[in-house]
């Protein structure tokens, strides 16, 4: 009997170890990450407009990695509203900051009351299309501008000896967050209800 009861004990230490092993958490790295969003108008005169580009510059967050069971996989990413920051690019310089202000005052993002923007998983799924290479959808819990809604995220993600490479992009709207699409020129031109999102994010091992 006791030499059962030392051979379960074994067995199931070893199976937590082989688990354990098999698991590799990361930490993102800000400096390697980022976020871009891109916000396009739409109205009467948009053909004469261009798009906002908008970058996420200090993302943070944590990743759980399982190669051999990607459902154990897990992902938390956040970075915070007021840090947003317009590029400037293709559009007036004179602009940018009427835009910056625009788009964290209480009109959009409202970043004095809604501080953060956060997205943790609650599923993974996928598969390997080749060595150290995935195709995921991760679907989790978006929080911005006070309001939570489930969100999935299609990855690329590629898994070498020093890092985590995690690539992508989605589509969001105003709508869905409890935020109106501003407008100028009398409603002429007006910011369409669509966000496209496009996302790089790199993570390093340790937590």
């Amino acid at each position: 009997m006791g030499r059962a009861r030392a051979f379960v004990t074994l067995l199931f230490a070893a199976s937590a170890a082989a688990a354990a092993a098999a698991e590799q958490g990361y930490t993102v790295v800000a400096d390697e990450s980022v976020v871009r969003i891109h916000v396009g108008k739409s109205g009467l005169f948009a053909f004469a407009g261009h798009e906002h580009e908008v970058v996420a510059p200090s993302v943070r967050g944590t990743v759980l990695a399982d190669p051999a069971d990607l459902a154990r996989s897990s992902v938390t990413l956040s970075f915070d509203a007021a840090d947003l920051k317009v590029t400037g690019e293709g559009e007036p310089a004179k602009d940018v900051p009427e835009v910056q202000e625009t788009m964290t005052g209480p009109k959009v993002l409202d970043a004095a009351r809604f501080p953060a923007i956060t997205f943790r998983s609650q599923s993974v799924a996928g598969k390997a299309v080749s060595a150290g290479i995935y195709d995921l959808q991760v679907t989790g819990d978006l929080a911005l501008h006070g309001m939570t809604r489930s969100l999935t995220l299609p990855m690329r993600v590629e898994v070498a000896a020093d890092k985590l490479t995690a690539t992508g992009k989605t589509v969001l709207r105003h709508s869905d967050f409890g935020m109106k699409p501003v407008s100028a020129g009398g409603g002429t031109v007006k910011v369409k209800n669509e966000i496209g999102i496009d996302y790089r994010i790199v993570a390093r091992p340790g937590r």
